[in-house]
C-alpha cells in the first residue's frame, strides 16, 4: 500500500510539472467555475500568478460573448452530460489590449458518479490594441473648426462650407490645413474620421454636429 501511495504521489508530481510547462493557458475549475488550479500561461493572460487565481470565477476573468452559451453549459452539467463545451470569450490582457478567443471545458472525474471538475483550456484568437490617447490639446478645436468639420462630415464642399460659415474658400482651406497638420491626416476622409475618434464630432447623430461646449 505504501508503495502504491508513493507511486501515486510520484505520478501526481509529474502531472503537475507537465501542467505547469504546457504553453497553452490551462486551468482546473470546480463545476461552478471557481479556479482550483491554473498554470503559469493562464495566469499570465490575467496578469497575475497561478496562486492568486485560486477561487476566482473563470467567467469573471473571461467574459462570454454570448450569455446563452453559458446557460446551456450550466444546464448540461446539471444533467451530468459529459461533453466538451466551448465558450467564445473576451478579456483584457496585461497592457490594456482586448483579446478574444475560446474557452474549452472538459468535465473530468475518477468515476461517472463523482461530481466532475472542469479542465479549462484557453485559445487566443486575436486582440484589439487600444488607440493611444491623443497628446494633450490635440482634440481641442475652435468652434469654427468644429463647424467646418461637421459640414465636411455631411458632405459639404469647400465652397459650401465657406457660405455656411461666412468665410472665404481660402479661410476654410486654412482651417483644414491646420487640422490636417495637427492630426496627421492625409485627406479629408481621414480628417473626419479623426474628428469622430477624438470626440470632436458626436457619433450616431445626423446631420453631423459637435458636442455642446461645457
Amino acid at each position: 500500500m505504501d508503495q502504491a501511495r508513493q507511486e501515486a504521489v510520484t505520478w501526481r508530481n509529474r502531472a503537475l510539472l507537465l501542467f505547469d510547462r504546457v504553453a497553452m493557458p490551462v486551468a482546473v475549475c470546480d463545476v461552478y467555475g471557481a479556479v482550483l488550479l491554473a498554470n503559469p500561461a493562464m495566469a499570465a493572460e490575467c496578469g497575475t500568478t497561478p496562486g492568486r487565481l485560486r477561487g476566482r470565477d473563470v467567467l469573471d476573468l473571461f467574459s462570454p460573448r454570448e450569455a446563452t452559451q453559458v446557460e446551456r453549459i450550466a444546464e448540461a452539467l446539471r444533467l451530468r452530460h459529459r461533453s466538451r463545451y466551448q465558450v467564445s470569450v473576451r478579456w483584457e490582457a496585461p497592457g490594456g489590449a482586448e483579446r478574444y478567443g475560446e474557452l474549452t471545458a472538459d468535465p473530468v472525474s475518477d468515476t461517472v458518479e463523482d461530481t466532475p471538475a472542469l479542465l479549462v483550456m484557453l485559445r487566443v484568437d486575436g486582440e484589439r490594441v487600444p488607440s493611444p490617447a491623443p497628446p494633450a490639446g490635440q482634440a481641442r478645436v475652435t468652434p469654427m473648426e468644429a463647424r467646418i468639420l461637421a459640414l465636411l462630415a455631411a458632405g459639404a464642399t469647400t465652397a459650401r462650407a465657406a457660405r455656411e460659415t461666412g468665410l472665404t474658400t481660402d479661410g476654410v482651406t486654412y482651417h483644414l490645413r491646420r487640422l490636417s497638420s495637427r492630426w496627421h491626416a492625409a485627406n479629408r476622409t481621414q480628417l473626419v474620421a479623426r474628428a469622430y475618434a477624438l470626440g470632436v464630432l458626436t457619433p450616431g447623430v445626423w446631420p453631423p454636429e459637435a458636442p455642446a461646449a461645457e
